[in-house]
């Protein structure tokens, strides 16, 4: 006998008496048939794990007439004392999440058990019962960069990039009802009302601010991106007009409030901040406080709500717009030594 082509051959019979592929294509084909029927029984009992309950999440041609690219939350809550978007954070109120791209107006974007949430992985980890649901959406804007690369993200609206307060993104109305994960259950919920304008404070004597366009920054990303400051000036700034005062620049992350939490109020307000600031304020106008201005920067980026004020290749040139724009802008602006 011998092998040819790995097969047995036999010479003395003149013909093929078994074949060694043969040997192995039984072999596959049991194997085959073994895996074949693990797959079977493994789809069966995934499809009775599987969850029927999906929450189908839209948009109203009203509140947005154009096709949409971002991102579409479910979320659900015991409590109804205010919007669910506002309960979500610290909070654990469970929450999923999923991309959307080109989403047209009244089309649906499906939340099922493939899509991930937490605290709750899985909605079919939900505990049967009643609870308040709410949609909401997150809109993104296309960055075609300077570097070559187009990402899509949240354009900050002077909100410090918090998704669920800027201005533009959309939610639902809040409906109350039983879920119970192991029933066929469809919740349509439709993001018609939409995030108002941010309300920037009225300048007062005291407390000015100002924004602008970067130029630095609008080149890099593609988009106007903005800088801004608020401005916090000393006692007698206006009837001193000739006078030029040092200036504390103070970093921190996004906020219009007035630097140092300067505000006059109530000194007995039962609001220990409240309280606080007002005693600053105190301080500040009075004869025992240094004459200065203070300022703090507002720079969100598309990432975060404050750039670290550096320059990065990934978040930009934002260290030369402070130092090259917005400073001299001050500058300009405001009597600063």
């Amino acid at each position: 006998m011998r092998y040819y082509n790995n097969t047995l051959i036999d010479n003395k019979q003149g013909g093929t008496k078994h074949t060694k592929s043969s040997s192995l294509f039984k072999s596959k084909a049991i194997l085959l048939l073994l895996c074949v029927s693990l797959l079977f029984f493994g789809c069966v009992e995934t499809e009775q794990e599987k969850s029927k309950l999906k929450f189908n999440i839209s948009f109203s041609e009203d509140a947005n007439d154009q096709n949409l690219t971002g991102r579409v939350y479910a979320i659900i809550s015991k409590r109804n004392d205010r919007d669910l978007f506002l309960q979500t954070g610290f909070t654990g109120v469970p929450i999923w999440g999923k991309n959307i791209i080109n989403l047209a107006p009244g089309e649906d974007a499906i939340i099922d058990d493939s899509v991930f949430g937490y605290p709750l992985e899985n909605i079919k980890d939900i505990p049967p019962g009643d609870y308040y649901v709410q949609a909401f959406l997150n809109k993104y804007t296309e960055f075609k960069r300077s570097d070559g690369h187009t990402l899509w993200m949240h354009n900050d609206q002077w909100e410090g990039q918090k998704w669920n307060r800027s201005p533009g993104n959309m939610f639902s109305e809040i409906k109350q009802v039983h879920i119970d994960p192991s029933k066929s259950q469809t919740i349509k919920l439709i993001c018609d009302k939409v995030i108002p304008p941010v309300q920037v404070p009225p300048d007062t004597k005291y407390v000015k601010r100002i924004k602008f366009a970067s130029k630095i920054l609008t080149e890099f990303w593609g988009q106007p991106i903005y800088l801004g400051a608020t401005i916090l000036l000393p006692k007698d700034y206006d009837e001193r007009s000739s006078v030029y005062y040092p200036v504390n620049y103070a970093q921190g992350h996004f906020s219009l409030r007035a630097p140092h939490g300067f505000r006059v109020g109530d000194p007995n307000a039962e609001d220990e901040r409240n309280r606080q600031n007002s005693s600053f304020a105190d301080y500040w106008l009075s004869e025992k406080s240094p004459r200065m201005i203070a300022i703090t920067f507002q720079h969100p980026c598309p990432y975060y709500d404050d750039s670290y004020a550096v320059n990065t290749p990934n978040v930009g040139p934002y260290g030369d717009a402070i130092m090259q724009e917005l400073i001299p802008y001050l500058e300009e602006n405001f009597r600063i030594i």
